[in-house]
């Protein structure tokens, strides 16, 4: 883990992945999905006081007529102003316009917690890295279906591909 870091909240968008009600109460390891909950709307009360952008992914599976139950943004999480992003692929860059919603305001820094650590997030951050994204990853706002999932994303891939922190360590500049 790293210093605190010093985030320009104007250029800077915080990205939640399939925090959604099914996901959220799924099995997950290291922690319960309702802790990951918890911290990510901590962060994103602090990104929106900032200033910076909160993009808010959630995943639908393709050609089902009726989505399971469960299928919406978990209850509380989203607030007027933020991006919401329907995926279809375990990433939520793929035919989803996200890239070109971030580009409009200017953001070149992606900051990751969501569920699973391994798959929706990691798929997202290495499609957004090979976008020319700078990312940050932060620990304790991710889990998986498996401790050692968790693990090797947080341990192994995320360093290779940006900056992994803990959610105290996230700070914004002005």
């Amino acid at each position: 883990m790293t210093a605190p870091l010093a985030l320009d909240p104007m250029r800077t968008a915080l990205v939640l992945v399939d925090l959604m009600d099914r996901i959220v109460a799924l099995p997950l390891e290291p922690r319960k999905g309702t802790d990951v909950l918890a911290t990510c709307g901590e962060l994103a009360a602090a990104c929106r006081a900032a200033g910076a952008a909160v993009v808010l992914i959630r995943v639908e599976r393709p050609q089902a007529a009726e989505q399971p139950p469960g299928s919406a943004l978990a209850a509380g999480l989203a607030r007027e102003g933020d991006l919401e992003v329907v995926k279809r692929t375990i990433g939520g860059f793929q035919g989803t316009g996200l890239h070109d919603r971030l580009g409009e305001r200017n953001i070149t820094t992606l900051v990751f917690g969501g569920i699973a650590t391994n798959l929706g997030v990691e798929s997202t951050a290495r499609a957004a890295g090979d976008l020319g994204y700078e990312l940050v990853f932060v620990e304790d706002a991710m889990t998986a279906f498996t401790a050692a999932e968790h693990e090797a994303s947080i341990r192994l891939d995320f360093p290779r591909l940006g900056t992994v922190v803990r959610a105290a360590e996230v700070r914004f500049t002005g």
